[in-house]
């Protein structure tokens, strides 16, 4: 059974835009916490694109390209433990300090 939010009377369906249309409100608290996850995986994402440098790559094939994610992935885990053992939690995100 598909939801239907009411907008100015009309039923309209989630599936016609579920960018406009999402099944929870948007000025509900539960709306603004699944918005602080989205905007925290998008700065790990520009991250990614930027400094592990997979926004102007040559790799071909989804297998390599889910590999070298990975890696890049496990790069940034591994140098927030290593901050984290060193007692410099405040620079767990930082790329530039010296461990």
């Amino acid at each position: 059974m598909e939801k239907y939010p009411v907008v100015n009377g009309i039923r309209i369906p989630l599936s016609e835009d579920r960018r406009i249309f999402t099944p929870i409100d948007r000025a509900s608290y539960k709306w603004k916490r699944e918005y602080n996850k989205r905007t925290a995986v998008e700065r790990v994402n520009s991250r990614i694109d930027q400094v592990f440098g997979f926004e102007n790559h040559t790799i071909r094939g989804i297998k390599k390209m889910t590999v070298r994610c990975g890696l890049a992935l496990c790069v940034m885990l591994a140098m927030a433990l290593g901050r984290i053992k060193e007692k410099q939690a405040q620079n767990m995100r930082s790329l530039v300090c010296a461990v």
